[in-house]
């Protein structure tokens, strides 16, 4: 999969810039789109941890939405590697997952992300109220 990324200058420097992690590229294309026109800044699109790791070092996205299940990784393993990696300075890390919150849990308690979302609920709404501590619209 070729990783998709839009220059900085080239979009508006004060919307929320993300970066989503997920194997599934109908997927990534699909939720790019839709954050995109909800007002995010989508910086690029990764579909391994390795790639997850090469943009947040370049880009600095102030959040990255991370699959669970990333095909041959696992997303819960990424996500602690991302908070080892960069300590205070991690973005916000968020779990997304076809599987429903209330499935993932135990596993999502153990982590040190900010919460997450279904991707049947992802929104740009629903990542807001999580960076600031609300409950999903």
């Amino acid at each position: 999969m070729r990783d998709a990324i839009r220059p900085a200058n080239l979009t508006d420097m004060g919307a929320l810039c993300c970066l989503i992690v997920d194997d599934n590229t109908g997927f990534l294309e699909s939720a790019r789109l839709l954050l995109e026109r909800e007002g995010l800044r989508v910086v690029a699109v990764a579909s391994t941890g390795e790639d997850a790791l090469l943009h947040i070092e370049k880009l600095r996205p102030d959040v990255v939405l991370v699959d669970v299940d990333l095909g041959h990784e696992s997303g819960f393993d990424l996500v602690r590697s991302l908070q080892d990696r960069f300590g205070p300075s991690t973005p916000d890390l968020i779990l997304i997952s076809i599987d429903t919150e209330q499935d993932l849990a135990e596993l999502i308690a153990e982590t040190p992300v900010l919460g997450f979302i279904s991707k049947t609920d992802l929104s740009a709404g629903a990542i807001q109220a999580l960076r600031h501590g609300r409950s999903q619209p």
